[in-house]
């Protein structure tokens, strides 16, 4: 028995240990020339950014998909392509969009949200973007930054990040 203690995760010890890969937080190369960095943090109820190891984030559309531990500093960092809109089983149009799944301490299940692209004329006519009360709805498009686009995900508080269930 070792006698080294594992630190306290509601979903699990060291859960991140064997989940990441060499590679993992990108779909491209940075060098692409339609490569896109994003980068952004989890915020807890308090406006804390959840540094590593507490954080994993997932991203994925169509035939892109990564994974992305926070650092110390709480920011994680992904290097993907724009993707195409995808139509929704109906037919409908989307946006191009990302699905953004959340892990991190003090959550039983991940939570599930959506992250837009800024300056996208196809994001007003976007049925599920629609649904989100206009109010609500810039806590889902990323920001332009100089180094590529910026996404927070605030898990509680005055600017909770809109999540869906999934």
């Amino acid at each position: 028995m070792s006698d080294v203690i594992s630190p306290s995760q509601t979903i699990g010890p060291l859960y991140g240990f064997a989940l990441m890969f060499d590679g993992s937080e990108r779909t491209v190369s940075a060098d692409a020339g339609d490569a896109i960095r994003i980068s952004g943090s989890v915020f807890d109820g308090e406006g804390k950014a959840i540094p590593y190891p507490d954080t994993l984030v997932e991203l994925w559309q169509g035939d892109q998909w990564a994974r992305a531990r926070a650092d110390e500093d709480g920011i994680f960092r992904f290097v993907v392509r724009k993707p195409v809109a995808a139509p929704l089983p109906d037919g409908r149009a989307q946006a191009p969009h990302f699905t953004v799944a959340v892990f991190a301490s003090g959550l039983i299940k991940q939570v599930v949200t959506r992250l837009y692209f800024p300056d996208e004329r196809e994001n007003s006519a976007d049925p599920v973007l629609g649904l989100v009360p206009e109010a609500e709805r810039h806590r889902l498009v990323a920001r332009r930054t100089v180094d590529g686009l910026t996404f927070d995900i605030h898990l509680q508080g005055a600017e909770e990040s809109v999540f869906f269930d999934y």
